[in-house]
């Protein structure tokens, strides 16, 4: 019994301190705090006050650095197509109209020669990795503070940064067909009188000099099957296949081995020799060659051998 009692006691002594300091709270709360960061020094200070804040009309700050909801600034984009390429869900759908001239440029100078007919982005789908803000050549897309954008409905989340009417489309797209018929037209004109490619040198383009090269031409066998009618040439052709048939003969024949003797005089030009006939018109005597004798050597006497 007295456990049961005090367990009574505990329950109503626990529930009347934590009702003090509510109620104390309660009278206290005749103002609202001030909405500063927790890097702030005086933060911890505030020890009275409202601390709910009464969104929407407040909320609290957001960094700078948030990465939330995509935006696309449609008349920096060029339609390159790299972020819906490189996100991983595919929530990016993009329509491009390839367009026949440059229509603009971007605030970096970048040239724009693609309509973004379709560019729609559905953050249903979308995980906020940033990857396709990474991408952009021209920082077009990026990742904004807008962090509070729930909808009813899901379908509400698909957000279209296109500007194009459905005409100003329609009209674009037959203006590119337009310009690729035509320029298939110019593309066949220009094969139809380009040369054609039976005719020797067709394509090749021809140099503006001729260069002077010392090469003697040589002579190419003639292969002749029919007989001319006249004489003369039948002789002319007779003899010029018989030149070449040696030809061929003395190209196909092996080379005569022959050892070179190198001499260690250089060899007399021909004008030396003209003047050496016309003083020496006999030729002069060779000198002998000098060759030694063996000794032999006498033998010694006796008497001097024993001394």
């Amino acid at each position: 019994m007295n456990t049961y009692w005090l367990n009574i006691k505990y329950a109503v002594s626990s529930l009347y301190t934590g009702l003090k300091l509510s109620f104390r709270h309660i009278l206290e709360a005749n103002e609202s705090r001030k909405p500063i960061g927790m890097a702030d020094t005086t933060y911890f200070q505030q020890q009275t006050g409202i601390v709910t804040l009464q969104y929407p009309h407040q909320s609290i700050a957001v960094p700078d650095n948030g990465r939330y909801r995509l935006h696309n600034e449609i008349d920096d984009c060029i339609v390159c197509d790299k972020c819906a390429k490189i996100c991983p869900v595919n929530c990016i759908e993009i329509e491009p109209i390839r367009a026949v001239e440059e229509i603009g440029k971007t605030s970096d100078g970048t040239s724009k020669r693609i309509y973004a007919a379709k560019f729609d982005i559905d953050m249903g789908k979308c995980c906020f990795c940033g990857l396709c803000t990474t991408v952009c050549p021209t920082e077009c897309l990026t990742m904004t503070k807008a962090y509070d954008f729930s909808e009813y409905d899901v379908a509400d989340h698909n957000y279209a940064f296109a500007e194009m009417t459905p005409l100003e489309i329609l009209e674009k797209k037959q203006k590119l067909e337009v310009f690729a018929r035509e320029k298939e037209a110019k593309a066949a004109a220009l094969k139809a009188n380009a040369p054609k490619e039976d005719t020797p040198g067709a394509g090749i383009p021809k140099p503006s000099f001729k260069p002077k090269l010392n090469v003697r031409p040589v002579a190419k066998p003639l292969n002749i099957e029919e007989k001319p009618a006249d004489d003369a040439k039948a002789m002319a052709l007779e003899i010029m296949r018989k030149k070449n048939d040696a030809a061929n003969r003395s190209a196909q024949a092996k080379p005569v081995f022959r050892p070179l003797i190198k001499s260690t005089e250089t060899p007399p030009s021909i004008d030396q020799e003209e003047k050496k006939e016309e003083k020496d018109p006999v030729p002069a005597p060779s000198k002998p060659i000098f060759r030694p004798r063996p000794m032999m050597k006498k033998p010694k006497d006796e008497g001097e051998a024993e001394k």
